[in-house]
């Protein structure tokens, strides 16, 4: 039976983590002689026998595994979570721990206080979603992971917005904000509605985690031109979110501008760059001037003509034109002086 080692195994105590009191939980399911374990041979992929949670989870980590593998075992354990009680609601936190574990390092790395809060939240908002979400909808363990992302930075984010003690030792400060990653831009769009969480999750696994957009379509149900315009539309609406929420007054934080203007900066290339290629695809006169190439005509200058142009201006003057209406005799007009000109 295959044992995850990639994380470590503390005991289980009064100051412990939240997930790590969700792992020493689940390692009590996973140890002796008869683990929690799913029926193998139900899943087209997974060994014909009863599998053990710990080996399913490193089965499921594997880059071969397909999305479509993926699916049906998390529809699986999240029926049985909702039927079965505790025990496979624990067993499904121990199959996310790596994406739990990850997303608590990365909202807790720049917070000075106690991470303890953030944890909890991240665990709260993954359970939460466990137990609401749709599973007729593709990538089940993505959207259980963007749920527990968003839960725990609403979380970061309140603590940062907490007053700092004022008193012997303390000083009031600006609070630290937690800039410097995108899922940070994505997360704080979804909150505020500029884009869907559907959305967010699109551009989060092409744009940030490297899925090919074909397979996010497929995921989907679209083909690929149709998932390119959901995420061109949605990119819009968040390059226009980030425009109108750039601040202006000098007192702001440069990180904050810095990281607004590069993410808007980004947006807005890969704009252009889209309605360039669609100009080029779509313009007439490149084939036109391919057909006719131009003749190009050379002027001699002549050293006769010196009283022409710039240097005969006001020597000779114009004549003043005179124009007619259709049908009716000229009218003399009054006397103007000449006006010289350039010729």
């Amino acid at each position: 039976m295959a044992t995850n080692h990639a994380f470590p195994r503390p005991a289980f105590g009064r100051d412990s983590m939240p997930l790590d009191a969700a792992r020493a939980a689940y390692e009590w399911l996973i140890t002796g002689p008869r683990p929690v374990s799913v029926d193998g041979r139900l899943f087209p992929g997974l060994p014909t026998r009863r599998v053990p949670l710990d080996e399913l989870r490193d089965l499921l980590l594997e880059r071969g595994c397909t999305q479509a593998l993926r699916h049906a075992v998390w529809a699986h354990l999240v029926l049985l979570s909702r039927t079965g009680g505790e025990t496979w609601t624990i067993g499904c936190v121990g199959l996310a721990l790596p994406a739990l574990t990850t997303i608590a390092t990365k909202l807790s790395a720049k917070f000075v206080g106690d991470p303890s809060d953030i944890h909890a939240a991240v665990l709260t908002g993954f359970l939460t979603e466990l137990a609401h979400i749709d599973l007729r909808k593709p990538r089940i363990m993505l959207r259980l992971r963007w749920a527990a992302y968003r839960a725990g930075h609403v979380a970061l984010r309140e603590a940062l917005d907490a007053p700092v003690p004022s008193g012997s030792g303390f000083r009031s400060a600006t609070p630290q904000m937690p800039w410097g990653h995108p899922d940070f831009v994505l997360a704080r769009a979804v909150a505020e509605g500029a884009i869907t969480p559907d959305e967010a999750e699109l551009i989060g696994a092409t744009r940030l985690e490297g899925l090919p957009l074909a397979t996010a379509g497929e995921d989907r149900g679209l083909n690929y031109e149709a998932v390119k315009k959901v995420r061109l539309r949605a990119e819009y609406r968040l390059l226009a979110y980030l425009l109108d929420e750039a601040p202006t007054d000098v007192d702001t934080d440069p990180a904050e501008r810095d990281l607004t203007d590069q993410v808007a900066t980004a947006l807005t290339i890969t704009s252009a760059s889209h309605a360039v290629t669609t100009a080029r695809a779509t313009s007439p006169s490149v084939t036109e001037l391919s057909a006719h190439p131009a003749k190009k005509v050379r002027r001699r200058l002549s050293p006769e003509a010196l009283k022409t142009g710039v240097q005969g201006c006001g020597r000779k003057p114009a004549t003043p034109a005179t124009t007619t209406e259709p049908d009716r005799p000229a009218a003399p007009s009054d006397p103007t002086p000449e006006v010289p000109r350039c010729a």
